[in-house]
């Protein structure tokens, strides 16, 4: 694959973002303290907040006196640059939330969707609907928001817009980007949910901490968003991270997408719930009609100390074990953060299991350092990191894009290096 050669004008954007981060990290903060936390020079660090002052997307928080000098200046993001939408898509339900410019969640709404029932039209419906609930809870007019984040199941191509492939809702190349556009009269910027989670984990969550991570989201589906050196992994058509879609089992249990033995297969609800039927076919629990109903069932069961709910509890972390020691010895990543609504509920259960069986299938030589944790990133992930990217997009429209993170319109996905 020819990866092209970062230009100086990359370099510059990149510095760019690093200031932003910083600011994130930080709170208000001079522009010294801006340089030491990012490692740009003074006079790269003081070019950019010109051109962020300039644009209106940082404000001056505070001027202060030393005892002897020139006063300086505190910088910080300024919250009323405009407001953003991050949705959150899922087989299941649509969560919308409002952000203003520091990604403080202002408002949300969700949206149950009927799991049997998937056309464009019912989705797009259920999105507009979540928005508009979202939107009047945060008092606010359309003309305020500068953009809408929306994160699709499945294989999603955001340089042209379109959903590629849903396998639990069997769509194939819907323009999705544009349907919402003309729906909601807004700036519209989609992607997949794993890449979301990557980019709120690495802005708001142990990104801060470190330059490598998989972030692994337990759901209807599974998957991981991955994180190389500070860069998101996208692959050459933006399905990275489909770990869900890898082998667990040969020739074992059918999923969704076609193959036998996925990872989904056994760590997806659909999953869980065959592995309890064949622990107990009888289970109350296999009764409930929905996933959430089935995952939280579960979770109050194994509260209750129900046999054939901690035999689940053990095969189930003992599989996610197994795979998250293949993910490990692929990447010879330290950090696996895990997240996601079964994460949610059924955490406190299989985490230390995972953790106290991995050591079985992961190399020596990448067992130092290695974490496994719940993700601390508040509030709805996929929904923040759909917000974050959206704030990218509209900085692009400034001149102030994020190559690493974020595709221009029509530029072909190829893996950050």
């Amino acid at each position: 694959m020819n990866v092209p050669r970062q230009t100086s004008r990359d370099l510059r954007n990149e510095s760019r973002f690093e200031v932003l981060h910083a600011l994130f990290a930080l709170g208000p903060s001079t522009r010294q303290e801006i340089s030491r936390h990012t490692g740009l020079s003074p006079a790269t660090v003081a070019t950019l907040v010109t051109q962020f002052l300039a644009e209106g997307v940082l404000r001056i928080a505070t001027v202060e006196q030393n005892t002897v000098g020139r006063p300086y200046e505190r910088l910080t993001i300024d919250p009323d640059r405009g407001r953003i939408l991050g949705i959150d898509v899922a087989e299941t339900y649509v969560d919308a939330t409002v952000y203003d410019v520091t990604l403080q969640p202002l408002a949300q709404s969700q949206v149950a969707l009927d799991e049997h029932e998937s056309g464009p039209a019912y989705v797009v419906d259920g999105i507009v609907r979540a928005v508009d609930a979202a939107i009047g809870d945060a008092g606010i007019g359309r003309d305020q928001i500068i953009g809408a984040g929306v994160s699709m199941p499945g294989q999603v191509r955001p340089d042209a817009g379109v959903s590629v492939f849903a396998p639990n809702w069997d769509w194939h190349d819907v323009t999705i980007e544009a349907l919402l556009a003309e729906r909601l009269g807004l700036p519209v910027y989609v992607d997949n949910p794993l890449k979301a989670i990557a980019l709120s984990e690495l802005w708001f969550g142990v990104g801060r901490v470190t330059k490598s991570m998989a972030v692994v989201n337990l759901g209807t589906g599974v998957g991981a968003g991955i994180v190389i050196d500070r860069s998101l992994l996208r692959g050459e058509a933006n399905n990275a991270g489909e770990w869900g879609h890898t082998l667990l089992q040969l020739d074992g249990r059918p999923c969704r997408c076609g193959r036998l033995g996925c990872v989904e297969a056994y760590l997806g609800v659909h999953g869980l719930q065959t592995t309890l039927s064949e622990i107990d076919q009888d289970h109350s629990a296999l009764r409930e009609p929905q996933q959430r109903g089935f995952v939280d069932a579960v979770a109050a069961g194994l509260a209750r100390g129900d046999s054939s709910l901690d035999e689940l509890a053990r095969r189930t972390s003992h599989y996610l074990a197994a795979s998250l020691g293949d993910l490990v010895n692929l990447l010879n990543i330290a950090h696996i953060t895990l997240t996601g609504w079964t994460t949610a509920a059924l955490g406190d259960w299989l985490i230390p299991a995972v953790r106290s069986e991995l050591p079985d299938h992961v190399l020596p030589g990448s067992l130092p350092n290695l974490t496994v944790e719940a993700s601390r990133v508040p509030g709805n992930p996929v929904a923040l990191g759909m917000a974050a990217f959206s704030l990218e997009r509209f900085l692009c429209t400034l001149g102030l894009a994020s190559p690493a993170s974020i595709p221009a319109p029509g530029r072909r996905l190829r893996s950050p290096v």
